[in-house]
């Protein structure tokens, strides 16, 4: 045992002092009909929880991360498989995600790496049996190493193109040999600095390209769910991939949206100069909401901050958006980290109960604000006109033309202003049903 001072993270309610127990994530408290673990299916990440220890460009790391071995070598590989499903089975959580080279060491012969992938990945098949625990999705590191600086699949070299394809074939096995529901492109380089060195569209082209090979290379091993992961500006100035619509707007423009749904982060949107709940509703429209990143930013800072979520409006906001999705085929993932002074594995275990608290009460206040339903039926009423007489409904059945409409306003001779918005007693309601109990 890894983490002897930490306890099974049990629920003891909203009064509990206890701060290694659930406030409100109730596991099984059935909630729309089914259980809060069935609508918040969280996922550890393997990147920031076993791996992240603190470093920031100004200083070095500050938490332990080494689980008694040397680091970057395959028994510190397989130490971190040992504390992931310690970890995932003392809070009762179901699913992990990864990137390649958060598994393993990588070396400089991709052959080496593959080799390590395979072992590593036989490993945590052995430590997966006899638990719940799977494998959400999987994705490949594409932005680390030096050779990724013009990018993976917009880089000007077809040396490191391929060596991109390769990363992302091995990758896509490692995610079905462990039985992962989804693979996720992140393009952590995809874009560029200046107009004066880069051209847009042969990059663009080659992005999709690669994602067209992932896909044929996936549907012959069986695979199913592929995500795209919009972000905003940084690392690259200019993202190809900047928020929700710009990727809908991509995967539409290349024939990839019947393959793909979207991977929308918290973080991400708040960089974009979006709410959360905005990019998850562009998503959901286009019928492409898939999967959750679980963080939230700083709106001090201008970077990906990567924060363990405790906004409950926002987290409230985002649950309406994916009820009225119907779900997420691709989970919760806290693609979150602890604070650079949060240095220790208890403050990790605190920081996963602080995220699940987070989400389980956005879920309960979604339920209550569907179930009080006067803002769906303020919605309802904004828009009536259009159902409500007939030029409205000529309108929704596409049965007048341009003409007609203007004739009809010549006709009226005036037109009084639209209903109020009353934006702030909405507001009111949603502070009555958070906080009226």
């Amino acid at each position: 045992m890894i983490f002897k001072n930490i306890p099974e993270i049990k629920y003891e309610g909203p009064k509990s002092k206890n701060p290694l127990a659930f406030k409100f994530y109730d596991s099984d408290k059935i909630v729309l009909g089914k259980k809060m673990s069935e609508h918040l299916e969280f996922a550890l990440s393997w990147w920031h929880t076993l791996g992240a220890n603190g470093v920031d460009m100004f200083g070095q790391g500050t938490a332990d991360k080494s689980l008694g071995k040397e680091l970057n070598t395959m028994e510190h590989a397989k130490a971190k498989v040992d504390a992931g499903f310690e970890f995932m089975q003392k809070l009762g959580i179901k699913y992990f995600c990864f990137h390649d080279v958060d598994l393993v060491p990588e070396d400089a012969d991709i052959n080496v790496t593959n080799q390590r992938l395979d072992e590593i990945s036989d490993y945590i098949l052995e430590k997966m049996q006899g638990t719940d625990i799977k494998c959400l999705w999987g994705t490949a590191n594409m932005f680390s190493n030096p050779r990724f600086m013009n990018g993976a699949g917009s880089t000007n070299d077809v040396e490191v193109y391929a060596f991109a394809a390769a990363q992302i074939k091995k990758a896509l096995d490692i995610t079905v040999k462990l039985g992962g529901r989804g693979y996720v492109f992140w393009g952590g380089r995809e874009g560029y600095e200046t107009l004066l060195n880069t051209d847009v569209k042969f990059e663009l082209d080659n992005i999709a390209r690669l994602m067209h090979m992932a896909v044929d290379y996936g549907r012959k091993i069986g695979f199913k769910d592929f995500y795209i992961e919009p972000k905003p500006k940084e690392p690259m100035k200019h993202q190809y991939d900047y928020d929700a619509a710009t990727a809908i707007g991509f995967l539409k423009q290349y024939g990839l949206d019947k393959d793909f749904k979207l991977n929308i982060e918290a973080n991400h949107a708040t960089l974009a100069g979006h709410t959360f709940e905005h990019d998850l509703r562009i998503a959901s429209i286009n019928g492409m909401l898939g999967s959750i990143d679980a963080n939230q930013g700083d709106p001090h800072l201008g970077w990906d901050t990567d924060e363990f979520p405790f906004d409950v409006y926002s987290a409230t906001y985002c649950m309406l958006e994916v009820l009225k999705n119907g779900g997420l085929t691709g989970g919760f993932n806290f693609d979150a980290k602890t604070r650079r002074p949060s240095n220790t594995w208890e403050d990790t275990f605190e920081a996963y109960i602080l995220g699940m608290d987070t989400f389980a009460l956005g879920l309960l206040n979604a339920e209550k604000i569907i179930k009080d339903g006067r803002i769906e039926e303020f919605i309802k009423q904004k828009y009536a006109s259009f159902n409500s007489t007939t030029v409205g409904k000529k309108v929704l059945n596409n049965e007048i033309n341009l003409e007609e409409l203007a004739s009809y306003a010549a006709n009226k001779k005036y037109c009084d202003k639209p209903c109020s918005g009353k934006q702030e007693y909405l507001e009111s309601i949603i502070n009555q049903i958070l906080f009226g109990n």
